[in-house]
């Protein structure tokens, strides 16, 4: 059993962590807590609301798997979510991070300055400066360019991998008994 913490804000890109949810609500029996800022509709870019079980500050001793983080056009990346990243970094617990606002909400915490990654945010722009109002948050030196990097209980991803997102943190969470099982689960959903 156990529990999985997903941080929502507005403007998150849903697509990109819904099947994960699905797959380790329903088939692993964990309990998926969503968590935002407030205790207040967040409107994803698909145009749906979600509406989230707590706020970060009710969840700051919870013990949690781990925590998933979506991309996004912008997130404003606050104290509080920083320190929850780090602890669930200190812990080595699961930190799966997905496009663009999730691996910047990494970045920002620090996180990646020991580990490897992928983004979709190969070159930080003055537009990128401006609409998240930070410099660049990465360490460039650990970039690689594919479109899943794990590195220990680290998993980043570029939103196109999505469905190799979710394969991984199901292998993070030993769902799959060995290489064949998680390879047929992949064929099965990815039909390749």
């Amino acid at each position: 059993m156990g529990k999985v913490l997903v941080f929502l804000f507005d403007g998150m890109t849903d697509y990109e962590i819904t099947f994960i949810c699905h797959v380790l609500n329903t088939d692993a029996g964990k309990d998926i807590i969503t968590v935002a800022y407030e205790d207040r509709v967040v409107k994803a870019q698909s145009g749906f609301s979600f509406e989230p079980d707590c706020t970060i500050s009710e969840v700051v001793d919870l013990q949690a798997d781990g925590l998933i983080l979506c991309g996004g056009r912008s997130v404003d990346i606050k104290p509080s979510l920083m320190k929850l990243i780090q602890r669930f970094n200190q812990e080595r617990k699961l930190l799966a991070a997905i496009g663009s606002a999730g691996t910047i909400m990494l970045a920002k915490s620090g996180v990646l300055d020991e580990a490897t990654y992928t983004t979709t945010l190969t070159e930080w722009s003055t537009k990128y400066q401006y609409v998240y109002g930070i410099q660049d948050p990465f360490p460039r030196d650990n970039y690689i360019e594919k479109r899943l990097v794990r590195d220990r209980h680290i998993i980043t991803a570029q939103p196109i991998a999505f469905l190799d997102f979710t394969l991984e943190i199901c292998a993070w969470f030993k769902l799959f008994q060995n290489h064949q099982e998680k390879h047929a689960f992949a064929k099965l959903i990815k039909g390749a």
